[in-house]
């Protein structure tokens, strides 16, 4: 039986970490100022009738959620990649081969964090729970990577805007 899964991406508001080009995983890491004002702007534009709205149980999400309006449960299959030891680093803080890794993304290994493949072994095992349906789901940006490169694009979506995606399992 194929479960056809229409998704809305949500990305959580900014953070001071994310304004400032910083690696953010499991952290949990408030919004910024501008994180909270960007989650509110969600509020009217979201839309309703989704079959369930879930987020991640980090508060980046939680807090963009509730400011969004809308009531999500949580999980933690839907957190950012574990980054290991260079969470709260930079882009250039990182060596060559870390970025080079990084950028290929499906091989990459966090230095003492999580591989992208448990990462993405967690995110489709949550997805096989959900049902056939229409699902909003407030998440991060490694997250929206993955489910978009699994459906052919590539994307990066902005703090608290969102993609549709349809996907099969």
């Amino acid at each position: 039986m194929v479960v056809e899964l229409r998704l809305r991406l949500v990305r959580h508001g900014a953070t001071r970490w994310s304004s400032e080009g910083r690696f953010a995983g499991h952290a949990d890491i408030e919004l910024s100022d501008a994180g909270r004002r960007q989650a509110a702007t969600l509020r009217d534009r979201l839309g309703a009738g989704f079959d369930s709205v879930w987020s991640s149980d980090l508060r980046r999400c939680v807090e963009t959620a509730a400011l969004a309006g809308v009531k999500a449960k949580t999980t933690g299959s839907l957190r950012e990649l574990d980054f290991g030891s260079i969470e709260g680093k930079r882009w250039e803080e990182l060596d060559p081969g870390t970025q080079r890794d990084l950028v290929a993304f499906d091989e990459f290994h966090a230095p003492g964090g999580e591989s992208v493949a448990a990462f993405t072994t967690r995110i489709d095992q949550f997805l096989e729970e959900l049902r056939t349906g229409h699902h909003l789901l407030v998440t991060h940006g490694g997250v929206i990577r993955y489910l978009s490169r699994r459906v052919g694009h590539d994307v990066r979506v902005e703090p608290a805007d969102w993609i549709d995606l349809r996907v099969s399992l």
